[in-house]
């Protein structure tokens, strides 16, 4: 009898940060995600408030990068995107690269168009938890459209 390998088909969510999107490089990187098997199924441009950037990263409040990170975040328009695939979390964080872009792999995202660790290009949910109240914090259920 053949052994079957069961694939969970998960959402994460994926932002493509103001460096990122000021380089007009929003096109180059949800084609890493596509060609990679992740589809893109919901998606929205915002300009987040200080007020959305310190309550987006409230899980960072006590590091003293904290400010640093909700500066940078609402510095300019990020592209908020729901990813769908299987094993959508680690595949998106495998195909982002180490924050550090110095430390990234080559051909991924942060090692091909990040500048620094601060301006790392993209932000991936790191765990099922995470990437569910991150999901929600931008978008309702039915701006979502699932193809799996």
């Amino acid at each position: 009898m053949a052994q079957t390998t069961t694939q969970t088909v998960e959402q994460t969510l994926s932002i493509i940060k103001p460096d990122a999107v000021g380089q007009n490089m929003i096109g180059n990187i949800i084609e890493y995600f596509e060609r990679e098997g992740l589809s893109v199924v919901a998606t929205k441009m915002l300009h987040l408030t200080a007020a959305q950037g310190k309550e987006f990263y409230a899980v960072h409040k006590e590091r003293p990068f904290f400010q640093e990170l909700v500066d940078f975040i609402t510095s300019g328009p990020v592209l908020i995107m729901v990813l769908e695939g299987e094993n959508a979390i680690a595949r998106n964080r495998e195909i982002m690269g180490a924050t550090d872009p110095q430390k990234a792999a080559p051909g991924t995202i942060r090692a091909d168009f990040a500048t620094s660790i601060d301006r790392n290009a993209v932000h991936g949910s790191d765990n099922k938890e995470n990437a569910k109240a991150e999901i929600s914090y931008f978008f309702k259920p039915n701006e979502i459209f699932s193809r799996a």
